[in-house]
């Protein structure tokens, strides 16, 4: 189980699985300049509602994972995930569509 921070006071966890295709998504919209609402479902353990923040370039995020290898990641997911953040509504977790026969190449992150 991951966790995803936003501006040190927001902090929501999420499968390390799911955070590395967020983390992958947001960082394409920031990359390219762009500002989006990031939206999810609250734990039942407080509460049960919904929670909305509003990533910006000068945005403080932290994606925490507490496995210490990286996960596969899914080119379908990748880009339904990245199709929320580009509508009016912004980015919220779809489900994991199923992965394709080929692994997709992904450029190899600095340790």
């Amino acid at each position: 189980m991951g966790k995803f921070i936003y501006e040190g006071t927001v902090k929501v966890d999420f499968e390390d699985r799911t955070l590395a295709h967020l983390q992958l998504v947001i960082g394409n919209k920031l990359r390219r300049g762009e500002a989006f609402h990031f939206s999810w479902r609250d734990d039942s353990s407080i509460g049960d509602g919904r929670t909305t923040v509003w990533v910006h370039p000068r945005s403080s995020l932290v994606y925490k994972f507490y496995g210490s290898r990286r996960p596969a990641l899914n080119r379908a997911w990748v880009d339904a995930l990245a199709y929320t953040a580009n509508s009016p509504a912004g980015l919220y977790i779809v489900p994991e569509p199923a992965m394709g026969t080929e692994e997709p190449e992904w450029p190899d992150e600095e340790d």
